[in-house]
């Protein structure tokens, strides 16, 4: 097949081409973009560096994968390895979508932080992905309430179940509030698991972030956070909402950097936290000298650190990762299936109980989207409140 065969085969069935499935599981995928650039990669979970066809403006590159991934990627003309999605969902820019894939996904920006802006990203669904069962509304299915308040440390958003306003519910803390709200759907995941009785009816409290400052934010020893969540949203959360006063029913959940905070946060205040649930955690922090703890410890992994030589709390964790997050993407650090592995039997080591997995895909909110429903299931599943 000529370069010009594939690109009109593009066209005719969308982008990108993917083979069937052969015996071992695999799949080839073939990118395909047309236009005028110096450089062009397939950024984002997957990266691959697109050649050019010589004489022509027409760049692929066909790689090998798992006929169960679902991730997420857009085409990037800019230095290679450089990060930054499309900020809008046309084919024009130093980084676009895929102009052949009508999937798309839409990362909003939170209105109340300036710092926040729109994302997108093309969808890839190979043919073996899981389905999204649990983050898509069901027929049928009473949907809880999430209303938004602001405190004065900051914005938050409870979510309460359908027709349950009893007092002592369990809760969980959700950081990076609002996409968790918005694009992972996490209210529709509770509305579906609970209806479906596979997790007692609970309160969810959305904390929203700032972009700008989200790094330092959620730092494992971020004074900011462990001072605004312990001392105003938890009392806060009691008067107000009438949650649990227990620690064992309360759970405190993120993604990256917001899975390194929520597992440092109860570890830290385990009378206030008794689970984590922890996306593709960073737990390679910290990775510079100026972000070290006060110990002055500059070395990656501090937090397993941590637990090995600290006390056991009483406190459960549900870990996942991507089991292709092999790439290192902050230098002089360990790929995040590594330390995620690390920090696992670390835990399991000082006799924590721990679920761990690992799902077929990349470091990207669309895999935590699904998997949210698998750490409630294993923090919650079979519980009676």
């Amino acid at each position: 097949m000529t370069v010009v065969d594939l690109w009109e085969q593009a066209s005719r069935k969308g982008a990108p081409l993917v083979s069937p499935v052969d015996v071992r599981g695999l799949v080839e995928v073939t990118f395909v973009w047309r236009g005028e650039a110096e450089f062009t990669e397939v950024g984002w979970a997957e990266r691959h560096v697109l050649q050019r066809e010589p004489g022509t403006d027409v760049w692929h590159v066909t790689v090998r994968l798992p006929a169960n991934v679902r991730t997420v990627y857009y085409f990037s003309h800019l230095a290679p390895g450089t990060w930054r999605p499309p900020r809008t969902n046309g084919p024009e820019g130093d980084t676009h979508l895929d102009p052949l894939n009508a999937e798309q996904v839409y990362f909003p920006a939170n209105p109340s932080d300036p710092s926040d802006h729109d994302g997108w990203a093309s969808l890839l669904t190979l043919p073996h992905a899981a389905p999204e069962s649990w983050s898509l509304p069901q027929p049928g299915v009473p949907q809880g309430t999430t209303e938004p308040a602001t405190l004065d440390g900051g914005r938050v958003a409870v979510y309460r179940p359908a027709g349950d306003r009893s007092a002592g519910l369990p809760a969980i803390v959700i950081l990076d509030g609002y996409l968790g709200r918005t694009m992972m759907r996490m209210p529709t995941t509770l509305d579906n698991l609970i209806a479906a009785g596979r997790i007692p009816p609970l309160v969810a409290i959305f904390v929203d972030g700032g972009d700008a400052t989200r790094a330092a934010d959620l730092s494992p020893t971020s004074g900011w956070l462990s001072a605004f969540i312990e001392r105003e949203l938890m009392p806060w959360a009691r008067r107000k909402h009438g949650i649990s006063p227990y620690a064992h029913d309360i759970a405190i959940a993120g993604c990256s950097f917001g899975g390194l905070a929520a597992a440092g946060l109860a570890l830290r205040a385990p009378h206030v936290f008794g689970a984590v649930i922890s996306h593709s955690g960073s737990f390679w922090w910290p990775a510079r000298a100026e972000d070290a703890p006060a110990s002055g410890e500059s070395e990656p992994e501090w937090l397993t650190r941590e637990v090995l030589r600290g006390p056991r709390r009483d406190v459960r964790f549900y870990l996942d990762v991507g089991d292709r997050e092999t790439a290192v993407f902050t230098e002089g650090t360990p790929d995040q299936r590594s330390v995620n592995r690390r920090f696992r039997d670390a835990l399991r080591a000082k006799g924590y109980p721990v679920t761990y997995a690992e799902y077929a895909g990349d470091h990207d909110y669309l895999n935590w989207r699904n998997t949210f429903a698998d750490g409630l299931i294993a923090i919650y599943g079979g519980r009676q409140v």
